[in-house]
């Protein structure tokens, strides 16, 4: 695995698990692969979503996804120190502001600009607040 460029959000990672996934955000997938990373935290999204449905193959589809694809193939960056300290910066910042951002996206921002990483994300508009941070969007064109 390389040095990655790219951390993955929700929404990116669970692309390929769509009925119809999107062209082009399946294409960068590949065209990226070894360059990217995902935090710990999409990961328990995902996991947390994956364990509340039923047993049933889309489950299991998931969570073979999840294990062979994501956990064995992709660097998962923790929530470390210096993540912290930025979320703790970055927040207090933006509640000073009067704005409240979401705990899990404050996180995962943070474990990308301490990283160094590009956010990959459709929610461009959570992250928008957060100094810093560096975000593309594989939805649109770039």
């Amino acid at each position: 695995m390389s040095n990655p460029q790219f951390l993955l959000d929700t929404n990116i990672l669970s692309e390929p698990l769509r009925p119809i996934p999107n062209p082009r955000v399946m294409e960068l997938l590949v065209m990226y692969s070894g360059l990217t990373a995902t935090a710990t935290v999409v990961f328990h999204e995902m996991l947390y979503g994956c364990y509340r449905l039923p047993n049933s193959r889309k489950r299991q589809a998931i969570e073979a996804y999840l294990r062979e694809e994501v956990e064995a193939k992709l660097l998962l960056l923790p929530y470390s120190t210096d993540a912290a300290k930025w979320h703790a910066f970055e927040r207090a910042r933006l509640v000073g502001l009067g704005k409240t951002p979401s705990y899990v996206d404050t996180q995962i921002a943070a474990i990308a600009v301490v990283n160094n990483l590009v956010l990959v994300t459709n929610n461009e508009t959570d992250y928008a607040d957060f100094q810093g941070i560096q975000i593309e969007n594989w939805f649109v064109n770039l």
